[in-house]
Protein backbone atom coordinates (compact mmCIF):
# COMPACT_ATOMS: atom_id res chain seq x y z
CA UNK A 1 0.00 0.00 0.00
CA UNK A 2 1.52 3.33 -1.05
CA UNK A 3 0.12 5.72 1.50
CA UNK A 4 0.71 9.42 1.04
CA UNK A 5 -0.11 12.14 3.57
CA UNK A 6 -2.78 14.73 2.95
CA UNK A 7 -1.34 18.17 2.12
CA UNK A 8 0.64 19.74 4.96
CA UNK A 9 -0.49 22.86 6.87
CA UNK A 10 -0.49 25.92 4.66
CA UNK A 11 -0.70 23.87 1.46
CA UNK A 12 -2.67 25.84 -1.12
CA UNK A 13 -4.45 22.70 -2.24
CA UNK A 14 -6.66 22.87 0.84
CA UNK A 15 -10.25 23.84 0.09
CA UNK A 16 -11.63 26.79 2.14
CA UNK A 17 -15.01 25.94 3.71
CA UNK A 18 -15.68 29.33 5.27
CA UNK A 19 -16.34 31.39 2.13
CA UNK A 20 -19.59 32.81 0.81
CA UNK A 21 -18.92 31.04 -2.49
CA UNK A 22 -18.94 27.67 -0.73
CA UNK A 23 -22.13 28.56 1.16
CA UNK A 24 -23.83 29.58 -2.09
CA UNK A 25 -23.38 26.18 -3.79
CA UNK A 26 -21.82 23.54 -1.53
CA UNK A 27 -23.17 20.61 -3.53
CA UNK A 28 -21.20 21.65 -6.60
CA UNK A 29 -18.15 21.90 -4.33
CA UNK A 30 -18.74 18.42 -2.89
CA UNK A 31 -18.95 16.91 -6.38
CA UNK A 32 -15.77 18.68 -7.50
CA UNK A 33 -13.91 17.71 -4.32
CA UNK A 34 -14.96 14.08 -4.58
CA UNK A 35 -13.76 13.92 -8.19
CA UNK A 36 -10.47 15.62 -7.34
CA UNK A 37 -9.56 13.99 -4.02
CA UNK A 38 -11.75 10.94 -3.52
CA UNK A 39 -13.14 10.07 -0.11
CA UNK A 40 -10.84 12.29 1.98
CA UNK A 41 -10.49 15.97 1.19
CA UNK A 42 -7.91 18.42 2.60
CA UNK A 43 -9.81 21.50 3.77
CA UNK A 44 -9.51 24.66 5.84
CA UNK A 45 -12.28 25.23 8.38
CA UNK A 46 -10.98 28.75 8.98
CA UNK A 47 -7.87 30.44 7.54
CA UNK A 48 -4.92 28.31 8.65
CA UNK A 49 -7.09 25.77 10.51
CA UNK A 50 -6.65 22.50 8.64
CA UNK A 51 -8.82 19.40 8.65
CA UNK A 52 -9.76 16.37 6.57
CA UNK A 53 -13.30 16.25 5.20
CA UNK A 54 -14.93 12.85 4.62
CA UNK A 55 -17.25 12.83 1.59
CA UNK A 56 -17.73 9.05 1.20
CA UNK A 57 -20.78 7.54 2.92
CA UNK A 58 -19.32 4.12 3.70
CA UNK A 59 -16.13 5.62 5.11
CA UNK A 60 -18.12 8.09 7.21
CA UNK A 61 -20.14 5.30 8.80
CA UNK A 62 -16.93 3.38 9.47
CA UNK A 63 -15.29 6.37 11.17
CA UNK A 64 -18.37 7.28 13.20
CA UNK A 65 -18.39 3.76 14.66
CA UNK A 66 -14.61 3.37 15.12
CA UNK A 67 -13.11 4.03 18.59
CA UNK A 68 -9.85 4.93 16.82
CA UNK A 69 -11.57 8.25 16.02
CA UNK A 70 -12.44 9.79 19.41
CA UNK A 71 -14.18 13.15 19.67
CA UNK A 72 -11.90 14.58 22.37
CA UNK A 73 -10.02 17.59 20.87
CA UNK A 74 -7.81 18.56 23.82
CA UNK A 75 -4.47 17.50 22.35
CA UNK A 76 -5.21 19.23 19.04
CA UNK A 77 -6.53 22.31 20.80
CA UNK A 78 -3.14 23.04 22.38
CA UNK A 79 -1.96 24.26 18.97
CA UNK A 80 -4.99 26.47 18.32
CA UNK A 81 -5.16 30.16 19.33
CA UNK A 82 -7.59 30.80 22.17
CA UNK A 83 -9.40 33.41 20.06
CA UNK A 84 -9.93 31.07 17.09
CA UNK A 85 -13.42 32.08 15.83
CA UNK A 86 -14.68 28.51 15.40
CA UNK A 87 -13.23 27.18 18.65
CA UNK A 88 -16.60 27.40 20.47
CA UNK A 89 -17.95 24.98 17.84
CA UNK A 90 -15.06 22.49 17.86
CA UNK A 91 -13.13 22.93 21.11
CA UNK A 92 -13.26 20.75 24.20
CA UNK A 93 -16.37 20.84 26.35
CA UNK A 94 -17.36 18.69 29.30
CA UNK A 95 -20.19 17.05 27.41
CA UNK A 96 -20.91 13.98 25.31
CA UNK A 97 -20.24 15.75 22.02
CA UNK A 98 -16.60 16.57 22.82
CA UNK A 99 -15.44 13.63 24.93
CA UNK A 100 -14.58 9.94 24.67
CA UNK A 101 -14.43 6.76 26.75
CA UNK A 102 -15.84 6.75 30.27
CA UNK A 103 -16.24 10.51 30.26
CA UNK A 104 -18.43 10.30 27.15
CA UNK A 105 -20.46 7.43 28.62
CA UNK A 106 -21.19 9.42 31.80
CA UNK A 107 -22.24 12.55 29.97
CA UNK A 108 -24.30 10.72 27.38
CA UNK A 109 -26.16 8.74 30.05
CA UNK A 110 -27.19 11.96 31.78
CA UNK A 111 -28.46 13.41 28.50
CA UNK A 112 -30.32 10.28 27.41
CA UNK A 113 -31.97 9.86 30.81
CA UNK A 114 -33.01 13.52 30.98
CA UNK A 115 -34.40 13.45 27.44
CA UNK A 116 -36.28 10.20 28.09
CA UNK A 117 -38.44 12.09 30.57
CA UNK A 118 -39.78 14.43 27.88
CA UNK A 119 -43.43 13.62 27.14
CA UNK A 120 -43.33 13.79 23.35
CA UNK A 121 -47.11 14.03 22.93
CA UNK A 122 -47.19 16.98 25.33
CA UNK A 123 -44.29 18.59 23.52
CA UNK A 124 -46.11 18.23 20.20
CA UNK A 125 -49.07 20.13 21.63
CA UNK A 126 -46.65 22.83 22.79
CA UNK A 127 -45.14 23.05 19.29
CA UNK A 128 -48.52 23.32 17.59
CA UNK A 129 -49.61 26.03 20.01
CA UNK A 130 -46.36 27.95 19.41
CA UNK A 131 -46.77 27.55 15.63
CA UNK A 132 -50.30 28.94 15.66
CA UNK A 133 -49.19 31.88 17.79
CA UNK A 134 -46.36 32.64 15.38
CA UNK A 135 -48.64 32.38 12.34
CA UNK A 136 -51.18 34.68 13.99
CA UNK A 137 -48.51 37.35 14.46
CA UNK A 138 -48.03 37.83 10.71
CA UNK A 139 -50.84 36.10 8.78
CA UNK A 140 -52.90 39.28 8.26
CA UNK A 141 -49.99 40.93 6.38
CA UNK A 142 -49.83 38.40 3.56
CA UNK A 143 -46.04 38.23 3.82
CA UNK A 144 -43.37 37.22 6.32
CA UNK A 145 -39.82 36.14 6.82
CA UNK A 146 -40.48 32.45 7.37
CA UNK A 147 -37.11 31.88 9.06
CA UNK A 148 -37.17 34.72 11.58
CA UNK A 149 -40.90 35.10 12.16
CA UNK A 150 -41.93 31.45 12.15
CA UNK A 151 -39.17 28.83 12.42
CA UNK A 152 -37.03 30.58 15.04
CA UNK A 153 -39.74 31.53 17.55
CA UNK A 154 -41.52 28.19 17.23
CA UNK A 155 -38.36 26.19 17.93
CA UNK A 156 -37.09 28.46 20.68
CA UNK A 157 -40.44 28.55 22.47
CA UNK A 158 -40.85 24.79 22.16
CA UNK A 159 -37.39 23.91 23.49
CA UNK A 160 -37.62 26.54 26.22
CA UNK A 161 -40.90 25.07 27.44
CA UNK A 162 -39.33 21.61 27.50
CA UNK A 163 -36.30 22.92 29.41
CA UNK A 164 -38.37 25.09 31.74
CA UNK A 165 -36.65 28.31 30.65
CA UNK A 166 -38.64 31.57 30.88
CA UNK A 167 -38.83 33.58 27.68
CA UNK A 168 -36.32 36.37 28.51
CA UNK A 169 -33.70 33.79 29.45
CA UNK A 170 -34.57 31.62 26.44
CA UNK A 171 -34.12 34.64 24.16
CA UNK A 172 -30.65 35.27 25.60
CA UNK A 173 -29.69 31.63 25.05
CA UNK A 174 -31.05 31.61 21.50
CA UNK A 175 -29.29 34.84 20.49
CA UNK A 176 -25.91 33.79 21.84
CA UNK A 177 -26.24 30.26 20.46
CA UNK A 178 -26.79 31.67 16.97
CA UNK A 179 -23.64 33.78 17.30
CA UNK A 180 -21.63 30.73 18.38
CA UNK A 181 -22.80 28.84 15.30
CA UNK A 182 -22.01 31.86 13.15
CA UNK A 183 -18.36 31.96 14.24
CA UNK A 184 -16.43 35.09 13.36
CA UNK A 185 -14.92 37.70 15.63
CA UNK A 186 -17.82 37.67 18.13
CA UNK A 187 -17.86 33.91 18.72
CA UNK A 188 -15.64 33.92 21.80
CA UNK A 189 -17.67 36.69 23.46
CA UNK A 190 -20.91 34.97 22.42
CA UNK A 191 -19.73 31.75 24.04
CA UNK A 192 -18.99 33.60 27.29
CA UNK A 193 -22.47 35.15 27.25
CA UNK A 194 -24.02 31.79 26.39
CA UNK A 195 -22.38 30.06 29.34
CA UNK A 196 -23.52 32.87 31.66
CA UNK A 197 -27.11 32.51 30.43
CA UNK A 198 -27.02 28.74 30.89
CA UNK A 199 -25.66 29.15 34.42
CA UNK A 200 -28.54 31.52 35.15
CA UNK A 201 -30.93 28.81 33.97
CA UNK A 202 -29.25 26.24 36.22
CA UNK A 203 -29.47 28.61 39.19
CA UNK A 204 -33.15 29.20 38.45
CA UNK A 205 -33.91 25.48 38.29
CA UNK A 206 -32.05 24.82 41.55
CA UNK A 207 -34.23 27.45 43.21
CA UNK A 208 -37.43 26.44 41.37
CA UNK A 209 -36.95 22.81 40.27
CA UNK A 210 -40.18 21.98 38.47
CA UNK A 211 -40.22 18.85 36.27
CA UNK A 212 -38.31 19.94 33.18
CA UNK A 213 -35.28 18.63 31.38
CA UNK A 214 -32.86 20.91 33.24
CA UNK A 215 -34.16 19.73 36.59
CA UNK A 216 -33.69 16.09 35.56
CA UNK A 217 -30.08 16.85 34.59
CA UNK A 218 -29.48 18.55 37.93
CA UNK A 219 -30.95 15.59 39.81
CA UNK A 220 -29.26 12.89 37.71
CA UNK A 221 -27.31 10.19 39.51
CA UNK A 222 -24.13 11.19 37.63
CA UNK A 223 -23.95 14.22 39.97
CA UNK A 224 -22.88 16.71 37.34
CA UNK A 225 -21.13 19.86 38.53
CA UNK A 226 -22.51 23.25 37.49
CA UNK A 227 -19.88 23.66 34.71
CA UNK A 228 -20.74 20.16 33.47
CA UNK A 229 -24.46 20.93 33.62
CA UNK A 230 -23.94 24.08 31.57
CA UNK A 231 -22.01 22.14 28.95
CA UNK A 232 -24.77 19.52 28.68
CA UNK A 233 -27.19 22.37 28.03
CA UNK A 234 -24.93 23.58 25.23
CA UNK A 235 -25.77 20.36 23.40
CA UNK A 236 -29.46 20.50 24.36
CA UNK A 237 -29.94 24.04 23.07
CA UNK A 238 -27.22 23.85 20.41
CA UNK A 239 -28.51 20.68 18.79
CA UNK A 240 -32.11 21.65 19.42
CA UNK A 241 -32.30 25.30 18.49
CA UNK A 242 -30.17 26.20 15.47
CA UNK A 243 -30.27 22.84 13.62
CA UNK A 244 -34.01 22.34 14.15
CA UNK A 245 -34.75 25.91 13.07
CA UNK A 246 -32.72 25.36 9.92
CA UNK A 247 -34.33 21.98 9.29
CA UNK A 248 -37.74 23.68 9.18
CA UNK A 249 -36.57 26.57 6.98
CA UNK A 250 -34.52 24.38 4.62
CA UNK A 251 -37.43 21.97 4.18
CA UNK A 252 -39.84 24.81 3.46
CA UNK A 253 -37.43 26.20 0.88
CA UNK A 254 -37.27 22.78 -0.77
CA UNK A 255 -41.07 22.60 -0.84
CA UNK A 256 -41.17 26.04 -2.47
CA UNK A 257 -38.46 25.39 -5.08
CA UNK A 258 -39.06 21.77 -6.08
CA UNK A 259 -42.17 21.26 -8.20
CA UNK A 260 -42.14 17.56 -7.39
CA UNK A 261 -42.03 18.15 -3.63
CA UNK A 262 -44.56 20.98 -3.70
CA UNK A 263 -47.01 19.01 -5.83
CA UNK A 264 -46.55 15.99 -3.59
CA UNK A 265 -47.20 17.94 -0.39
CA UNK A 266 -50.12 19.86 -1.90
CA UNK A 267 -51.81 16.70 -3.16
CA UNK A 268 -51.12 14.68 -0.04
CA UNK A 269 -49.02 12.19 -1.97
CA UNK A 270 -45.98 13.34 0.01
CA UNK A 271 -46.29 13.77 3.76
CA UNK A 272 -44.53 16.52 5.66
CA UNK A 273 -42.42 13.85 7.37
CA UNK A 274 -41.34 12.51 3.97
CA UNK A 275 -40.50 16.03 2.80
CA UNK A 276 -38.44 16.52 5.97
CA UNK A 277 -36.48 13.32 5.42
CA UNK A 278 -35.79 14.28 1.82
CA UNK A 279 -34.56 17.66 3.04
CA UNK A 280 -32.33 16.02 5.64
CA UNK A 281 -30.74 13.98 2.87
CA UNK A 282 -30.19 16.96 0.62
CA UNK A 283 -29.45 19.85 3.00
CA UNK A 284 -28.98 18.65 6.60
CA UNK A 285 -28.74 21.64 8.95
CA UNK A 286 -25.35 20.50 10.20
CA UNK A 287 -23.82 19.90 6.80
CA UNK A 288 -20.27 19.23 8.00
CA UNK A 289 -19.62 18.23 11.59
CA UNK A 290 -19.13 15.14 13.83
CA UNK A 291 -15.47 15.95 14.39
CA UNK A 292 -12.97 13.38 15.62
CA UNK A 293 -9.27 13.56 16.43
CA UNK A 294 -7.36 10.27 15.95
CA UNK A 295 -4.65 9.98 18.65
CA UNK A 296 -2.23 8.28 16.25
CA UNK A 297 -1.75 8.26 12.46
CA UNK A 298 -4.40 6.29 10.58
CA UNK A 299 -4.17 5.03 7.00
CA UNK A 300 -7.46 5.29 5.11
CA UNK A 301 -8.04 5.22 1.37
CA UNK A 302 -4.27 5.22 0.74
CA UNK A 303 -3.87 8.40 2.75
CA UNK A 304 -2.32 9.06 6.14
CA UNK A 305 -4.50 10.99 8.56
CA UNK A 306 -2.10 12.66 10.96
CA UNK A 307 -2.49 12.24 14.72
CA UNK A 308 -4.49 14.86 16.63
CA UNK A 309 -5.77 16.53 13.48
CA UNK A 310 -9.53 17.06 13.01
CA UNK A 311 -11.50 14.73 10.79
CA UNK A 312 -14.86 16.21 9.77
CA UNK A 313 -17.77 14.21 8.38
CA UNK A 314 -19.58 15.94 5.52
CA UNK A 315 -23.07 14.74 6.33
CA UNK A 316 -24.39 16.53 3.26
CA UNK A 317 -21.81 15.12 0.85
CA UNK A 318 -22.11 11.60 2.29
CA UNK A 319 -25.91 11.68 2.07
CA UNK A 320 -25.52 12.53 -1.61
CA UNK A 321 -22.73 10.05 -2.34
CA UNK A 322 -23.37 8.65 -5.86
CA UNK A 323 -22.65 5.19 -4.43
CA UNK A 324 -26.04 5.37 -2.66
CA UNK A 325 -27.92 5.39 -5.96
CA UNK A 326 -30.61 7.62 -7.40
CA UNK A 327 -31.65 10.30 -4.87
CA UNK A 328 -35.14 10.43 -6.40
CA UNK A 329 -35.77 6.88 -5.16
CA UNK A 330 -35.30 7.63 -1.45
CA UNK A 331 -38.96 8.19 -0.58
CA UNK A 332 -39.59 6.74 2.87
CA UNK A 333 -35.88 6.14 3.48
CA UNK A 334 -34.58 7.56 6.77
CA UNK A 335 -31.04 6.21 6.58
CA UNK A 336 -29.49 9.66 6.18
CA UNK A 337 -26.65 10.82 8.44
CA UNK A 338 -28.28 14.10 9.47
CA UNK A 339 -28.28 12.95 13.11
CA UNK A 340 -24.85 11.29 12.86
CA UNK A 341 -24.33 7.56 13.60
CA UNK A 342 -22.60 5.34 16.11
CA UNK A 343 -21.99 6.27 19.77
CA UNK A 344 -22.47 9.99 19.06
CA UNK A 345 -25.87 9.64 17.35
CA UNK A 346 -28.03 12.58 18.41
CA UNK A 347 -30.19 11.42 21.36
CA UNK A 348 -32.73 14.17 20.67
CA UNK A 349 -33.47 13.20 17.06
CA UNK A 350 -37.08 12.19 17.79
CA UNK A 351 -37.70 15.44 19.65
CA UNK A 352 -36.22 17.51 16.83
CA UNK A 353 -38.35 15.77 14.20
CA UNK A 354 -41.54 16.18 16.24
CA UNK A 355 -40.88 19.93 16.47
CA UNK A 356 -40.11 20.25 12.76
CA UNK A 357 -42.99 18.09 11.57
CA UNK A 358 -45.65 19.66 13.79
CA UNK A 359 -44.50 23.19 12.90
CA UNK A 360 -44.54 22.54 9.16
CA UNK A 361 -47.90 20.77 9.31
CA UNK A 362 -49.47 23.74 11.10
CA UNK A 363 -48.14 26.38 8.70
CA UNK A 364 -48.98 24.28 5.62
CA UNK A 365 -52.57 23.88 6.79
CA UNK A 366 -52.97 27.53 7.84
CA UNK A 367 -51.33 29.07 4.76
CA UNK A 368 -51.80 26.55 1.92
CA UNK A 369 -50.93 29.02 -0.84
CA UNK A 370 -47.66 30.20 0.74
CA UNK A 371 -44.99 30.84 -1.89
CA UNK A 372 -41.41 32.06 -1.99
CA UNK A 373 -41.50 35.85 -2.32
CA UNK A 374 -38.17 36.09 -4.18
CA UNK A 375 -36.66 34.16 -7.03
CA UNK A 376 -34.65 31.09 -5.95
CA UNK A 377 -31.39 32.65 -7.16
CA UNK A 378 -31.91 35.49 -4.64
CA UNK A 379 -31.89 33.12 -1.67
CA UNK A 380 -28.82 33.73 0.50
CA UNK A 381 -27.08 31.24 2.78
CA UNK A 382 -25.03 32.14 5.85
CA UNK A 383 -21.36 31.29 5.33
CA UNK A 384 -19.63 28.89 7.71
CA UNK A 385 -17.94 25.50 7.49
CA UNK A 386 -20.48 23.59 9.56
CA UNK A 387 -24.07 24.70 9.17
CA UNK A 388 -26.45 24.89 6.20
CA UNK A 389 -28.42 27.92 7.24
CA UNK A 390 -30.46 30.53 5.40
CA UNK A 391 -30.01 34.22 6.05
CA UNK A 392 -33.75 34.77 5.51
CA UNK A 393 -36.73 33.16 3.77
CA UNK A 394 -39.26 35.74 2.50
CA UNK A 395 -42.67 34.25 1.69
CA UNK A 396 -46.04 35.57 0.60
CA UNK A 397 -49.59 34.22 0.89
CA UNK A 398 -53.22 35.29 0.94
CA UNK A 399 -53.80 37.40 4.08
CA UNK A 400 -55.94 35.65 6.66
CA UNK A 401 -57.33 36.32 10.12
CA UNK A 402 -55.31 35.29 13.17
CA UNK A 403 -55.80 31.71 14.27
CA UNK A 404 -57.59 30.64 17.41
CA UNK A 405 -55.71 28.36 19.79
Amino acid sequence: MNAHPVPAPGDRRRFPMYTEAFAADPHAAYRWLRDKYGALVPVELDPGLNATLVVDHAMAVRILNDPAFPADPRQWQRSVPADCPILPMVGYRENALRSAGREHARYRASNVDALSGVALHEMERTVRRAARQAISSFCARGEADFLHEFAKPVVLNSISATAGAPKPLADRIGTTMKAVFEGGSDAERANTLLMAALQDLIDLKRAQPGDGLVTRLIQHKSALTDPELAQQLVTVFGAGYEPTTNTIANTELRIQTSTRVMDGVSSGALSIREALDEGLYNDPPMANYCLSYPPRPVVLDHQVLLAHQPVVISLAACNNDPALGNPDQRLGNRAHLAFSAGPHTCPAADMSMIIAQAALEEVTEALPDMRLAISPDQVRWRPGPFHRALAALPVSFTPTAPLTN
